[in-house]
């Protein structure tokens, strides 16, 4: 019963290959900056991912993105690809997306006046950040400071305009996917058909 019920549905995996897709158009619209690491919409995309379609859905889906990305095909910023990026000096940023949706998946049917929300928000970024930062020190063999200033620092305005859209857009674009009956909680559906 539980091999069943863990089974992803023809819907789930659309949803999945959807969010994925998204994730590679807006990781599109970067600027780049001077510390080397590229301001992008990704991490926007990726815990909508999470809070529209649970913490299984919405973490498969930004693994799928990161291993379309390893495997050679243009998804990253700038439509590239590779693993040549995955291992450079931004690759920590991209191999934590997967944790960051997890995080904002654990949000799921939490309204905007839920401080949790919030923290599971704040705390997928921070997990994003740290492992993004390490890595670039690291890739570069640079220390914190430099590193935080190349990572860190620029992105912080802009990291907090993106929790809080992400966090209000999310819970209503999932609310009103559910209240349309387009989109089920994750294994609904697994149940509904186990049980008939």
């Amino acid at each position: 019963m539980s091999n069943r019920n863990s089974k992803l549905s023809i819907q789930d995996l659309c949803y999945i290959s959807l969010f994925t897709a998204l994730i590679a158009v807006l990781a599109q619209i970067s600027i780049p900056l001077p510390g080397g690491v590229p301001l992008t919409l990704q991490t926007l995309a990726v815990p909508l991912a999470g809070i529209v379609l649970g913490p299984k859905r919405g973490t498969i889906s930004a693994l799928l993105y990161v291993l379309l990305g390893a495997i050679g095909v243009p998804v990253f910023a700038n439509f590239t690809g590779g693993l040549g990026i995955v291992v450079g000096v931004t690759g920590g940023f991209i191999v934590s997306f997967p944790i960051m949706a997890l995080f904002a998946g654990f949000a799921v049917n939490k309204s905007v006046k839920n401080p949790m929300l919030w923290v599971w928000l704040v705390l997928g970024a921070l997990v994003n950040y740290a492992i993004g930062t390490v890595w670039f020190m690291v890739a570069t063999g640079t220390g914190l400071g430099a590193a935080l200033a190349a990572c860190v620092v620029p992105f912080i305005p802009t990291a907090i305009i993106k929790i809080i859209l992400t966090g209000f857009f999310g819970v209503m674009l999932r609310r009103a996917l559910m209240k349309a009956n387009i989109l089920q909680p994750e294994g609904s559906i697994r149940q509904v058909r186990h049980a008939e």
